[in-house]
């Protein structure tokens, strides 16, 4: 069995998914009673969108002394959001005012962003992450989806790593908020590109099919899938709303709904692929059903709102207490199942 966990994007709801990641590290260290047990050990694969590329960046960052061992834990992964949420997402009034009027082509600068990011993971490269990843993105130039693989980047050498504060801040360069990241690989080659969510809000599609593509004896029924989500808001646009507004005003809504009919869709579609070979247990989606107690908005990084968020996401971890144990209890014992196998095939050679 092949255990995939994919992050959503969701920009500063990405503390949703980060306090369901802490509750599960949480979880496995008790069961196991070893405090030093990561998350990340017990997964085979790992996808991410925007926030959730972030997330998995830091999670399978290494350490500077010791690069088999990851550098942060998932609370300090958390903290990306709960110390620098409102930095990231700070915009100056005159930034704002031009913005209204379709003044300036995004909210944000990316700068401040840049400057969080380099601080996590300096001068780290797409190839020396943990395990196995996908990070989503979309090349406006080429009119295709990116795709940045761990796998590709060590296979390939520099005509396909990156480094990791680029990658990052290209999966979250949603249009409007923050403007296009044009970033180079260590070769040189340019990538003019935005975030991955243009395509693959939740990107647990993406990784199935790479990892049936990558280890190919591998099927569907031989695949189990966490997919933790930010949260679909359920905003009503009016038409005369819309029809008003200047085209650059409703950039925000467009990327709104574009996210949310993505997620939507790719969950559809996993729920029945699984269904269709009776195992539908396989796909494990997570995510909170109503927004309606937040501002459900990507850069809603004011300090009221983060507290609202952390407040949903602890109710969320409350509300799935029994499944995140049933989880744990799986993990735990197929990580122990593959070290036994690994043991014996070992023996037998």
């Amino acid at each position: 069995m092949k255990r995939i966990l994919s992050i959503d994007g969701g920009g500063i709801r990405g503390i949703i998914p980060g306090m369901i990641l802490v509750a599960l590290e949480e979880k496995i260290q008790r069961a196991t009673k070893n405090p030093s047990a990561r998350l990340t050990d017990y997964f085979d694969f790992f996808a991410g969108t925007s926030t959730g590329g972030i997330l998995l960046s830091i999670l399978l960052c290494p350490d500077d002394q010791n690069p088999s061992k990851q550098k942060y834990t998932t609370k300090q992964a958390l903290d990306i959001y709960l110390q620098h949420g409102v930095e990231i997402f700070s915009a100056r009034p005159w930034r704002r005012f031009l913005n209204k009027f379709g003044l300036l082509s995004e909210l944000y600068d990316a700068t401040i962003l840049e400057k969080v990011l380099k601080s996590y993971l300096g001068d780290k490269k797409l190839s020396e992450l943990l395990r196995p990843c996908i990070i989503t993105a979309y090349d406006i130039e080429l009119r295709k989806n990116h795709l940045f693989r761990q796998q590709k980047a060590i296979s390939h050498g520099d005509s396909r790593d990156f480094y990791l504060k680029d990658v990052c801040r290209a999966t979250s360069a949603a249009p409007t908020y923050f403007s296009v990241a044009e970033i180079f690989s260590l070769a040189k080659t340019r990538y003019p590109l935005v975030d991955g969510g243009v395509f693959a809000h939740n990107p647990s599609l993406s990784a199935l099919l790479e990892v049936i593509k990558s280890y190919k004896s591998y099927k569907i029924d031989d695949i189990w899938i966490l997919s933790l989500g930010t949260g679909l808001s359920k905003i009503s646009y009016k038409y005369e709303d819309f029809k008003k507004k200047r085209a650059i005003s409703i950039g925000p809504a467009l990327v709104d709904i574009m996210s949310s009919s993505s997620a939507e869709s790719t969950d559809y579609f996993l729920k029945q692929l699984f269904r269709s070979v009776n195992e539908k247990s396989n796909y494990i989606r997570i995510e909170p059903s109503n927004l309606s107690s937040i501002d459900p908005s990507m850069d809603a990084a004011t300090k009221t709102n983060i507290q609202k968020i952390v407040s949903l996401a602890d109710k969320l971890v409350s509300e799935n207490e029994e499944l995140l144990d049933e989880i744990v209890k799986d993990l735990i014992r197929d990580k122990k199942n593959k070290e036994n196998e690994s043991v014996w095939n070992f023996l037998k050679r």
